[in-house]
């Protein structure tokens, strides 16, 4: 019997994300008999006790018996259980320096963990994850964010809504006005950003007549990593290429820059990869971004006006085209930035659902049948050492 424990999030402020419904566990339990599924008990879990205990779930607080510990956000140090094998977003993989306590923790107390953002397929891409819907509520709040600004239109926050249905009925009968959107990204951050573009009504436009004139009506287009980066010697983009040899590659943004109302990224940034932009670009007169939603948000990363995580309460701040520092939002002479480092957790039953749905599908019975190519991949510490494909965080992991 393999006991596998879903941990109550301890992160500040609190997640209230799940990596198992109660209807999935209950799916479990009726196809794996050798899986036994408890829930640790959590006051702010979106899902509540009752729903798991209803399901035939039993609901604890010591889960310290449980072989396979599911979470969402990174665990609190004080919180890890020695000896464990631990699944959840740890924010390492880059060397992150608000995690490098976590990971020498993870370390000294002989954890293994499988992190689900090193979960890839063969050909690199991600199996899992939160992207479809941090697309959703991102694209959703950099539109009410330009609102805000503007005062031309005003869009409800998401959190208020019960579900992605409810969402959709706050869009009947929103009209914009004639603004230009850049979409950033080709991945499931993309697809949820799109998702929202179709769902108000802004038409998808072509890149070269995106930057060539205006429209009479609201437009997006999308710009792949085609349209991003051009390789230094060559003139080209490939894919494979790029992802190898990031370094390089220029990006060829900065035109968009100048045709651009808002820009909604979602593109995948670590630091060798060029940023979409300088900083002192946006001194120019020619760069009329107003409003950015940078969703995968990385501190300074390909939108280096990101200049930290904002809460899910209080979403945008403004950045100083002057002094490229942090003020109010929607204050004149400023970018409103909105920059959420959990923005599923606005729609946190659906985005636990779907999440749910592609771990029972791609990892879980990898999992219980004792591992995957794919999982060795994603593990980057086992028994309290790091594995080989991750030998680079040697020195941040203090070995």
């Amino acid at each position: 019997m393999i006991k596998i424990g879903l941990i109550k999030e301890g992160k500040h402020p609190p997640d209230n994300r799940v990596a198992l419904t109660p209807a999935q566990c209950k799916w479990m339990h009726k196809h794996y008999h050798d899986v036994q599924i408890i829930v640790q008990s959590a006051a702010h879990r979106c899902f509540s006790d009752r729903e798991y205990t209803a399901a035939g779930i039993e609901v604890t607080d010591d889960i310290s018996n449980c072989d396979l510990l599911l979470g969402i956000k990174e665990v609190p140090a004080e919180m890890l259980m020695p000896g464990k094998t631990y699944l959840f977003f740890s924010h390492t993989r880059k060397q992150q320096p608000k995690n490098q306590q976590l990971l020498q923790a993870i370390i000294n107390r002989q954890i293994t963990l499988i992190d689900y953002e090193c979960l890839e397929h063969e050909d690199g891409q991600r199996i899992i994850g939160f992207g479809f819907f941090a697309g959703v509520v991102g694209a959703h709040n950099g539109l009410m964010a330009y609102g805000n600004r503007t005062g031309l239109f005003h869009l409800e926050r998401v959190y208020k809504q019960r579900s992605f249905r409810e969402l959709i009925h706050t869009y009947f009968g929103l009209r914009l006005p004639n603004v230009k959107i850049a979409v950033t990204g080709s991945g499931r951050v993309a697809h949820g950003i799109l998702e929202i573009m179709n769902l108000v009504g802004i038409h998808e436009v072509e890149p070269d007549e995106y930057l060539s004139r205006r429209f009479s009506y609201p437009v997006y287009t999308q710009l792949k990593g085609g349209e991003l980066y051009r390789h230094k010697t060559t003139g080209n983009y490939s894919r494979l290429d790029f992802h190898a040899n990031p370094e390089m590659y220029d990006c060829i943004f900065l035109p968009y820059t100048e045709q651009t109302d808002i820009l909604l990224n979602g593109v995948y940034w670590e630091k060798s990869i060029p940023r979409l932009f300088a900083k002192e670009d946006v001194r120019s007169d020619r760069f009329i971004i107003q409003t950015i939603a940078d969703i995968t948000d990385d501190v300074n990363g390909s939108v280096p006006i990101n200049l930290g995580d904002q809460t899910m309460e209080d979403p945008v701040y403004g950045v100083s085209r002057t002094s490229l520092e942090k003020t109010m939002p929607y204050s004149e002479g400023s970018i409103d930035v909105m920059a959420v480092g959990n923005l599923p957790n606005e729609l946190p039953r659906d985005a636990s659902r779907y999440f749910g749905e592609q771990l029972i599908k791609y990892v879980l019975e990898g999992l219980i049948k004792g591992g995957s190519p794919a999982i060795k991949r994603a593990t980057i510490v086992e028994r309290g050492k790091l594995t080989p494909l991750y030998a680079y965080l040697t020195d941040y992991a203090g070995q």
